[in-house]
């Protein structure tokens, strides 16, 4: 199984669980009932974490090597994932579950071996195990906290963390590691984005602490991992830029409560993204925002892998400063967003031939062009490596089975084939165009200029968008780009001349297709049908031709 099967049978196992589970969580007691600090208003199931850590576990141990870190890692994760359940159905308390924090870094430390060795601003680098392990319990169980406190909104938690596992991906694929870590983080990937379909805002699920504190562990483990085993020459500083806003958070939220002489443990209202909420940011700005500052420290961590680590530490502290600032300063002043007036755009519309232009013929040019590029290019391309042609003939297969269960209305799991069709196919006409198209290079341009004017113009002007709620949300930019870097990052030359270009084109078709895919009104679709039709081409012509 190759590191992209992995990743979809994680994403498709999640996706299959958890609207099971949401079923019976009433009767397991697996509910969220609101409460003065929480923002949601009706009680809602805490089962997204079933999903993500059975969605990744599963792929995992079906391709990981056995030894004894990867086995510490997969008993360490099971270990909090059964601790995160019996909190999730009856609330244990804070003391039970650190317990079972604690087992799990012991497992990994003790069975595993992996600890922090190297440690910044020491003098030659290394400390002794007498140091070191005390320090890697403190920081593991440190890191799950922060991630299981960071989950206060509708896809919050797990969109931060996959900012931080790319990065780990990517110093992974950099370092040359394609077993342990990339495995890892590929599965964990495919989970959450299995669970994010079903937690974008308004969430019909939360993935509770049996989600979030199996994702805190396993981004401890990674940078533990990846910093002290893989690649050595990596500042062990970077790690706060890696593992980015949930730190800080956390230790700025601990501070205020000890300041104004609270308990430390208790839950409080005083989280980054419920200081955004206070000041008038509405529940997706709040993410977004907070998705940017974790993409801003993440980058940075990536950028700066190699630096001192006193150079490394003082921008962290620098980001941290300007990032709380601006919010105590925002508190200081009374200042509160202020939002115009919505004008309605009905009166734009008014006119037929204007209506025509701004919203039918804008729709059907993506409708055709869309799966017309797929299936072109389906044929056209020179080649179709052997696991491209699997994935593709197992996704088409999926597109029937869903369009058949449907009753051909569109769900979540037909909108992730369809993804991974559209990313497939323009990542072979990217590094497998042929040569001979004359001017192909100026044709695609104008194609996908076409495509992205389009699409804007649909969004923009469409009358059914209030009804169809289409919106660009900060989830479909996560589902976009974490399938465009594993297809990067799992074949050939990471910075090669097509990898933007393939990047551009895929965000305009991902999104023309989400367009689509949201204002199709029952029966079957030819964005659907088109798609499998392509995955059975990419198939036939992997396995007969190569």
């Amino acid at each position: 199984m190759t590191n992209l099967l992995a990743l979809v049978a994680a994403m498709a196992i999640s996706m299959v669980l958890i609207p099971l589970m949401s079923r019976v969580a009433a009767r397991l007691g697996l509910v969220d009932i609101p409460t003065e600090r929480k923002v949601h208003c009706a009680p809602v199931p805490r089962v997204g974490g079933i999903g993500i850590v059975i969605g990744s576990l599963v792929p995992a141990m079906l391709v990981l090597t056995p030894n004894t870190l990867s086995q510490s890692y997969v008993f360490g994760a099971s270990v909090l994932f059964l601790f995160g359940l019996w909190d999730d159905a009856v609330e244990i308390g804070h003391y039970p579950k650190f317990i079972g924090q604690i087992i799990a870094a012991l497992i990994v430390i003790l069975y595993g071996g992996l600890y922090v060795e190297r440690f910044p601003f020491l003098e030659g680098g290394v400390i002794s195990p007498d140091f070191g392990i005390p320090f890697t319990v403190i920081a593991i169980v440190g890191m799950i906290n922060a991630m299981n406190h960071s989950d206060g909104l509708d896809g919050l938690a797990g969109g931060e963390s996959l900012f931080s596992l790319g990065a780990f991906g990517l110093l992974a694929f950099l370092a040359n590691d394609g077993v342990t870590a990339m495995v890892i983080i590929v599965t964990v990937v495919g989970g959450i984005l299995g669970f994010l379909r079903y937690n974008t805002h308004p969430a019909r699920v939360f993935m509770g602490d049996s989600g979030s504190q199996f994702i805190g562990f396993t981004l401890a483990f990674l940078a533990i991992y990846l910093t002290q085993r893989v690649d050595t020459s990596l500042s062990p500083a970077v790690v706060l830029l890696l593992l980015g806003l949930p730190i800080a958070d956390i230790l700025v939220v601990l501070f205020k409560r000890a300041a104004h002489g609270m308990n430390i443990f208790r839950a409080s209202r005083n989280h980054i993204h419920h200081r955004l909420l206070d000041l008038g940011f509405v529940h997706r700005e709040s993410v977004i925002i907070i998705y940017s500052l974790q993409m801003i420290f993440v980058t940075t961590g990536i950028l700066m892998r190699n630096e001192d680590n006193f150079t490394i530490f003082a921008t962290y502290i620098g980001y941290c400063v300007l990032v709380f600032a601006a919010i105590n300063l925002a508190e200081w002043t009374g200042w509160k967003l202020q939002r115009p007036e919505h004008h309605d755009k009905s009166k734009i519309l008014a006119h037929e031939a204007l209506k025509n232009v701004l919203v039918v013929a804008p729709r059907r040019f993506l409708a055709v062009s869309i799966p017309l590029f797929l299936v072109v290019v389906s044929l056209l391309v020179t080649r179709v490596p052997d696991d491209f042609a699997k994935m593709s003939l197992l996704v088409s297969v999926l597109i029937v089975v869903d369009l058949f269960a449907g009753r051909g209305n569109p769900t979540f799991m037909r909108r992730a084939l369809i993804y991974v069709i559209a990313a497939q196919t323009g990542y072979l006409w990217v590094n497998y165009q042929p040569q001979w198209i004359p001017f192909a290079d100026a044709l695609e341009t104008v194609l996908f200029l076409l495509m992205a004017i389009a699409f804007a113009v649909a969004v923009k002007f469409s009358p059914r968008r209030r009804k169809v709620e289409f919106d660009l949300t900060a989830t479909d930019y996560l589902v976009a780009f974490s399938v465009l870097a594993v297809l990067i990052t799992s074949r050939g030359n990471l910075w090669g001349s097509g990898s933007v270009a393939f990047v551009v084109q895929m965000v305009i078709i991902f999104y023309a297709c989400e367009l689509l895919i949201t204002e199709k009104r029952g029966g079957w679709s030819w964005l659907s049908v088109w798609s499998m039709v392509a995955g059975l081409i990419l198939a036939a012509r992997g396995f007969f031709f190569g």
